[in-house]
């Protein structure tokens, strides 16, 4: 294979200096305009007015917030599969399924040629922060091994289909990333996962593989398949050319002592990236931990609302201009694939304004708050890890779910089902790391601090100890196992969470 990486430092140098010259108000400005213009003749650009949005405060206030159900309803649905300059302008060829909720319930969200040539670019800038960072970098003297769902798509129609997001990724690529791309389409299109990890596992130790990307979860459980095929612990011994493992769609807090562990000896670098079925929002420039630079120039524009506004009539929308650090914001996204003002249902944070730069902080839907606690994510992410590490263990996965009082005498609380590695021989394990996470809930959060008060208003927190495999096996029986399947963190549904409960209470391996 040509090493083409020479062509991509080249080109990275022009990107970065281009990157480095915007001005992220008036970049995200002119982004929105432009869209707004794009779609004024569409039914929904009639419907607000689009020839006469002049400003960012014009179209906050001709277009409300929405969410995908009211999308589906008022403008997909009747004419499903077919959306022609139905929300934006021509043929609508792809949608990536999206599960969204933690009962899994299916989207369909629009992929039109202008959101693949925004993604693609979003890849670029990846690659773009990699070589700069990393001058002696030949990663296009290798393959780029793509750890995702099936890429098989379905065909709905004579002009459209439906997939996984990385489906439609694959099925869109230009030349020169073919060339460069693994798993080859024979090895992609295998449904069953435990199958292709066992596929895939023995081909790949036959490439020079030089970036890997995938979900955390199944990294690590594809890194098991390696280690059982190679006899060996570390990645520098299966993928010794390896330079970046780029990592998204979760929390990386629980995962990250693990991953440094297996990349021990290893030149490769960690890379985080924020790819949501709808727009490919950020990607890490800098250091783990560092924030996400926010893709500014990429056909997208952002709104972000603060989290305990998103449901008021008339909530506060902030956008590039004015943002505050330090804030819980839920993101709102306007796109070229005719998504507008379109709550994304995840919640991010700002550790810098001048050069945007977030951290995910979890999902809008997937906080605790059964007794008015109001935990986030991050802040469960970050006390199991708190835990976890002063232990000096580490944790596979979890779910947090609420205990409800069972009589009127009774107060409530949250149950933790933790997979463990090692998996604890002794109850005072488990009771250390109860005691830590509540510790860390409590300093990180005044609501949950007042309702654990003198054993006013919560239990201490309760863990379930989940025997090695638990959370695959669930997966599976669920029909979730592989690809861009993530594990919810937070379960709200209850039946869900009694399933999980019961599950591990009686999963064996």
């Amino acid at each position: 294979m040509v090493d083409a990486t020479p062509l991509l430092k080249t080109f990275a140098k022009y990107r970065y200096r281009r990157l480095c010259s915007l001005q992220p108000a008036e970049v995200q400005r002119q982004q929105l305009l432009k869209l707004v213009r794009s779609a004024q003749h569409t039914c929904f650009g009639k419907d607000h007015d689009f020839s006469r949005i002049k400003s960012v405060r014009d179209y906050q206030s001709r277009v409300p917030l929405r969410r995908y159900e009211e999308f589906w309803q008022q403008y997909w649905q009747p004419t499903f599969p077919t959306l022609q300059d139905l929300t934006w302008p021509g043929h609508i060829p792809f949608f990536a399924l999206s599960s969204g909720t933690s009962a899994g319930t299916t989207k369909y969200i629009p992929i039109s040629r202008e959101m693949i040539a925004s993604n693609r670019k979003a890849g670029l800038d990846l690659l773009t922060f990699h070589v700069i960072n990393r001058p002696s970098s030949r990663i296009f003297a290798g393959r780029s091994f793509v750890l995702g769902g099936s890429t098989d798509l379905v065909q709905q129609s004579a002009r459209v289909w439906s997939g996984d997001l990385s489906g439609i990724a694959v099925k869109t690529l230009p030349l020169w990333a073919k060339l460069r791309y693994f798993p080859p389409q024979r090895l992609a299109l295998i449904k069953n996962w435990e199958e292709k990890i066992e596929v895939l596992a023995r081909e790949s130790l036959r490439r020079r593989i030089t970036m890997l990307s995938g979900v955390p979860t199944w990294i690590l459980l594809f890194f098991s398949k390696l280690q059982e095929l190679t006899h060996s612990r570390r990645v520098v011994d299966f993928y010794p050319h390896l330079e970046m493992l780029v990592h998204g769609g979760v929390n990386f807090a629980p995962y990250v002592q693990q991953f440094r562990s297996l990349l021990e000896g290893s030149h490769a670098e960690l890379r985080e990236v924020y790819p949501a079925s709808e727009g490919f929002v950020a990607v890490a420039d800098r250091g783990y931990q560092e924030g996400l630079r926010v893709s500014l120039d990429h056909q997208l524009f952002y709104e972000f609302v603060p989290l305990e506004e998103l449901d008021r009539p008339s909530p506060t929308r902030h956008w590039i201009a004015d943002i505050e650090t330090g804030v819980n914001y839920a993101i709102v996204l306007t796109t070229c694939a005719g998504l507008w003002s379109y709550v994304l249902g995840d919640t991010v944070r700002f550790i810098d304004r001048d050069t945007p730069r977030l951290l995910i902080t979890g999902r809008t839907s997937y906080y605790l708050s059964a007794f008015g606690e109001h935990v986030i994510a991050e802040e469960l992410e970050d006390a199991t890890s708190f835990a976890a590490s002063s232990l000096g263990i580490d944790v596979v996965d979890y779910s947090v779910g609420a205990l409800f009082p069972q009589s009127t005498n009774e107060l409530g609380g949250h149950l933790f089902v933790v997979e463990f590695s090692p998996w604890p021989s002794n109850g005072g394990t488990i009771e250390e790391f109860s005691k830590l996470v509540d510790q860390r809930l409590r300093q990180r959060n005044e609501d949950y601090d007042a309702h654990r008060a003198d054993g006013f208003g919560l239990n201490p927190p309760r863990i379930l100890a989940a025997r090695p495999g638990t959370f695959v096996a669930w997966m599976k029986a669920r029909g979730k196992l592989g690809g861009q399947n993530k594990v919810p963190r937070i379960l709200t549904d209850q039946d869900t969470f009694k399933d999980l409960q019961h599950f591990a209470a009686h999963f064996r391996g």
